[in-house]
């Protein structure tokens, strides 16, 4: 009687144990390919450089936008080009990193 009760417990542990694992597992399959690059010899975050893109791709729209003379018809740039920065970034990191 006192073996089953022990090997219940031993397998409910078991199977617990099996459930905590899982989602570090999950968390371990996106560490396959580093998103850096060689630049120069230097390994840069591909981050860094999607960031940097986006912001020299928002200040282009700002100029362009400042020599057709519609840049006023953004309410709030102070929001807006962040805004913008930030999507060309995701964009890019999708197209070029994922």
């Amino acid at each position: 009687m006192r073996d089953k009760a022990n090997e219940t417990k031993r397998s409910v542990w078991h199977g617990l144990r099996a459930m905590m694992a899982f989602p570090a597992l999950l968390a371990i399959a996106g560490c396959g390919r580093e998103p850096t690059f060689s630049l120069m010899g230097s390994y840069f975050p591909a981050w860094l450089v999607c960031i940097l893109a986006g912001i020299v791709l928002a200040s282009v729209v700002n100029m362009v936008l400042g020599r057709i003379k519609r840049e006023h018809l953004l309410a709030w740039p102070a929001l807006v080009y962040p805004c913008l920065a930030a999507f060309f970034a995701f964009t890019l990191w999708l197209l070029f990193f994922s």
